[in-house]
């Protein structure tokens, strides 16, 4: 099946029946939509039924983490890392693409790194065959009947092929995740082949097709987003998103940025990350101590104490996760203590 190489076994094509209909019966809707049905044909030839993607849609896991926890996966050492690394192998990418649209580039590399870790996480669930899934599934079919008819116009267009129209379970697409009805108004052919390629190695258009959508969702040229209260930065309102954390200044340009992810968290993350690739340090401030009276830096000291032990707990960043939580049952039992897989002041004692 197209695209498909790699993928786990719950994200491969099954024979289902009630799809093939549902299918069947989308064609002509597709059809009086103006697509052809040569091109309908090739999508759907090597597509169909993914129980996984049905599985993900039902059960997505709302963690709710701290705004503290969230920097730090968002903007950790890696990523600020592999940021400047490919802020300057593309320097003159960036500087091209600021100077079309106006966006500040370092926001344009922060988006690109948040949303597929600077193309290594593209996704490679074929976007066809997730969309039509969801679509058929039905909890929100009308939504992802809209995805699937813009993904097949994309392929009408001719801006890539059914193999390469890959992306996220959800059918986030390429190096900035698009989904597809975001790709037909926003994307743009910056190379000037012809084709909107958010999915290529070359990231260009993808870069680019963030900036416009920034861009035309308002971005103000020489604004910056905002900064941490008490630093010098612009002026802007006060927001404290995490209680007794850090506070910060944000701008109308801050706002911007949530058009392409409604959320604060992810703004913040997308200015301080933009900021941290600009050169810039950590954040000045500190962050309350945990419910278990930890802070990232005592949280830090257990995941370094563990991978000294030789446990795998993942990236140190001070983010209790799965990885770490297992680490700390094993010690725990290994030591002799009451197993909770939890960090606190007594897992510290045991190293």
């Amino acid at each position: 099946m197209n695209g498909t190489t790699g993928l786990p076994p719950d994200l491969q094509p099954v024979p289902n029946a009630s799809f093939d209909a549902w299918v069947a019966a989308f064609k002509p809707r597709a059809l009086n939509r103006g697509i052809s049905s040569a091109t309908f044909d090739a999508a759907f030839a090597g597509a169909g039924f993914l129980p996984g993607v049905v599985t993900r849609d039902g059960s997505q896991i709302q963690t709710r983490r701290t705004l503290e926890e969230y920097l730090s996966i968002a903007t950790s050492d890696e990523r600020v890392s592999k940021g400047r690394a490919a802020f300057s192998r593309l320097s003159s990418t960036f500087s091209a693409v600021e100077a079309k649209y106006g966006v500040d580039a370092k926001i344009i590399a922060a988006v690109w790194g948040m949303e597929s870790q600077y193309g290594e996480k593209r996704g490679q669930i074929p976007v066809v065959s997730s969309t039509a899934t969801l679509a058929f599934d039905g909890r929100r079919g009308d939504f992802y009947e809209s995805q699937l008819i813009a993904a097949l116009r994309i392929l009408e267009r001719g801006d890539t092929t059914p193999a390469n129209l890959t992306g996220s379970w959800a059918g986030a697409m390429g190096h900035t995740q698009f989904i597809p009805t975001s790709y037909q108004e926003f994307a743009v052919d910056f190379t000037g082949d012809g084709r909107r390629d958010i999915w290529s190695d070359d990231p260009s258009d993808a870069l680019a097709s963030a900036a416009s959508y920034l861009a035309r969702s308002g971005w103000r040229t020489g604004l910056k987003w905002g900064a941490e209260a008490g630093t010098g930065g612009p002026q802007g309102r006060t927001i404290q998103p995490q209680r007794g954390g850090v506070q910060f200044t944000v701008t109308r340009n801050f706002d911007v940025i949530k058009r392409y992810n409604n959320s604060d968290f992810y703004a913040l993350a997308i200015g301080h990350l933009s900021d941290r690739i600009g050169g810039a340090g950590p954040l000045q401030g500190s962050f309350p101590a945990d419910a278990n009276g930890l802070t990232k830096a005592d949280r830090i000291a257990i995941q370094r104490g563990l991978t000294d032990l030789g446990y795998d707990v993942g990236t140190i960043d001070g983010v209790i996760g799965p990885m770490s939580e297992a680490a700390i049952r094993d010690l725990q039992t290994r030591r002799g203590v009451p197993v909770t897989g939890t960090a606190t002041r007594a897992v510290l004692d045991l190293f």
